[in-house]
């Protein structure tokens, strides 16, 4: 196995990666978005791959955004057919590694078979809960509406009278994202040349370090991802310390 010079006892512990530039790769070719998808889709297998390999315990990708819906509608009905032939694909995607698998998002809006999909391989991944890798997948996500989410929670158990106002902390707030008893990101990557959050993660990115490639996603390679873990490895985090 190739590290390319990785630490691997100062690995962050969390990678979020917003998977960014499928579009701009396929207009760059002559070629239709929906083709930059499916080659964005292929990435996801070397990077997935690459972080179970080298001791990364969580990785979250953002697939597809609540603002997501605002696109074309014949891209939007691509990328769910792509999603759902993938998840169909999941054994050939993951091999033989062994991950927690976990849908971050709002399911609703999502077709019954897309949902019965996705039920099926978290139920099935729980086996893997020894395996020491949780792969998060976000699809229909939007941290603003994570965190709406997760107040009227916490808003419901007060008004039943199953909390007092005074047990309302981060930790409680946190047990009702998404994200519940994962650790925060550690480092957030986004290719593309783009520098912005995009309603990833707000909350649980309050002390993520960041990193920027102009690579776009389909081209974002296993050796790109150690120069940002390396990158990353030369910080000092220092949480509001000295």
């Amino acid at each position: 196995m190739n590290t390319y010079n990785v630490d691997l006892n100062n690995l962050p512990k969390h990678i979020a990666i917003i998977m960014d530039g499928n579009g701009r790769w396929a207009k760059q070719r002559g070629l239709p978005r929906t083709a930059g998808h499916f080659k964005g889709a292929d990435n996801l297998k070397r990077i997935t791959h690459f972080c179970y390999d080298i001791g990364i315990k969580t990785l979250t990708l953002y697939a597809f955004s609540t603002e997501n819906w605002k696109r074309p509608q014949d891209e939007v009905d691509a990328l769910f057919n792509l999603f759902y032939e993938k998840l169909q694909d999941y054994k050939a995607l993951m091999g033989d590694r062994k991950a927690v698998v976990r849908f971050l998002g709002d399911k609703k809006p999502l077709s019954e078979k897309l949902r019965n999909k996705m039920r099926e391989i978290e139920r099935d991944s729980l086996k893997y809960l020894d395996g020491g890798f949780t792969f998060n997948f976000a699809i229909n996500y939007g941290s603003r509406d994570e965190i709406l989410k997760a107040t009227r929670e916490v808003a419901e158990l007060y008004k039943n009278g199953d909390i007092d106002i005074e047990d309302i902390n981060e930790k409680l707030f946190s047990n009702h994202l998404y994200t519940y008893g994962l650790p925060d990101p550690d480092l957030m990557i986004r290719p593309s040349g783009e520098q912005r959050i995009s309603n990833f993660l707000l909350w649980q990115s309050a002390y993520t370090e960041f990193y920027y490639s102009n690579v776009l996603w389909p081209d974002f390679s296993p050796k790109m991802l150690a120069d940002a873990i390396i990158e990353y490895q030369k910080r000092n985090r220092r949480y509001g310390g000295v």
